[in-house]
């Protein structure tokens, strides 16, 4: 058995810390200092890209055949599209969620000036004015606005703010940790994978355990709008892990306990061996999983192969009810990754092929393709019971 014990108040701790600094994608710095900084207490040197993305290698027996643990720690949020005549700003989405959840929402715009805190409000949100017809308006980016906690009602008020087009808006993440071990927050995709990634590495550390290659810890800014891993792979990694969300929902199979394995999202299947490897290692380790298969999805995994990643691919996730609105997710589910991340960390090379980019036939892996060998039961008249006369 690999798995460590993982430090289930560190998580948590990280967690909360990393859900009180605002990262809509566009507005990461301040969170990528503090993730480096973390980083550093842990021991390990880091490297920024230009933009901010994270990169922190511990080092293993071999350079070669790399593996990588990937989240990013960018979330949703919105941007200013326009002022209205009335002084609030008219917004957009930046990543995929409804306006549904952003009624109500408190937020801080960030304008020339500093930030200023408000409330994203329908266009009609006055009952008392309105009647139902704030029931009956349309749900949509269109008819939501940004009500800012600072005297302004009009356009040139509004610049006065230093508000203008193109400001970047951050989503309060209203943060509940409860003692069943449920977390409801915002933003749980992913700040929760980079807290349990980030624990993983932690129990690691304390342990001081030694792994047959170098592990990669990369954190991306930019995976809320298909960016991602696009260019923070090197070409020593053969092996790239993501964590993310998993998507409990009707018709899924994620759950809030556990790992969810996903064998596949929109843009195919994840690598065969990699996968399979994944749930071997929770099968020894005793770690509770199941599988899924996300249409509607995709993690820093794909960016890493679109930009031309030659590396295999595999997504770990914890599950999550109402992925992109209120989510909820289970301290389990955070701890039961952390503990797949170091088995997988510590286990050893199945495909030595994989420490060269490119190699002759020898040592090519093998996919079974027989048929499966179909018992029947020994009294085959209780399958197919005979006709009666």
């Amino acid at each position: 058995m690999n798995r460590l014990p993982i430090d289930t108040k560190y998580l948590s701790n990280v967690l909360s810390e990393l859900l009180d600094i605002p990262s809509p994608t566009g507005y990461t710095d301040t969170i990528t200092m503090r993730v480096a900084d973390m980083l550093d207490e842990l021991g390990l040197n880091v490297e920024l890209t230009r933009r901010g993305a994270i990169r922190a290698i511990r080092r293993g027996r071999d350079i070669r055949g790399a593996r990588a643990i990937v989240t990013h720690l960018d979330t949703i949020g919105a941007i200013v599209k326009s002022i209205r005549p009335n002084g609030r700003p008219s917004l957009v989405p930046v990543g995929t969620w409804s306006a549904r959840f952003a009624e109500g929402a408190r937020a801080t715009v960030f304008s020339r000036k500093g930030g200023y805190r408000g409330t994203i409000l329908p266009l009609k949100s006055s009952g008392h004015t309105f009647n139902d017809e704030i029931d009956s308006q349309p749900v949509s980016w269109d008819n939501v606005e940004l009500r800012i906690d600072a005297l302004t009602r009009s356009p040139e008020e509004t610049d006065r703010l230093g508000v203008e087009v193109g400001d970047l808006v951050a989503i309060d993440p209203q943060p509940e940790f409860l003692p069943n071990g449920f977390i409801v927050s915002r933003h749980l995709d992913n700040k929760a994978g980079v807290a349990a990634g980030l624990a993983a590495l932690s129990a690691m550390q304390q342990e001081e355990v030694e792994t047959p290659v170098d592990i990669h810890w990369l954190f991306t800014i930019a995976e809320e709008v298909g960016v991602g891993a696009a260019s923070i792979v090197s070409n020593d990694v053969a092996s790239l892990l993501a964590i993310d969300n998993g998507t409990t929902a009707p018709g899924q199979n994620s759950d809030e306990f556990g790992v969810t394995i996903a064998m596949a999202d929109q843009t195919g299947p994840f690598d065969y061996h990699l996968s399979k490897k994944l749930v071997e290692l929770c099968v020894e380790n005793d770690i509770r999983y199941q599988k899924d298969v996300f249409r509607y999805y995709r993690s820093d995994s794909a960016s890493a192969l679109e930009a031309g990643a030659d590396v295999r691919t595999a997504l770990a996730t914890f599950g999550v009810d109402s992925s992109h609105g209120y989510e909820r997710i289970h301290l389990h589910a955070l701890r039961s990754v952390a503990e797949l991340v170091t088995a997988f960390c510590i286990s050893p090379v199945a495909i030595e092929r994989d420490f060269y980019k490119r190699t002759d036939t020898t040592g090519f892996t093998d996919q079974p393709i027989d048929q499966a060998e179909q018992r029947l039961p020994r009294d085959v008249s209780r399958v197919h019971p005979p006709k009666s006369e």
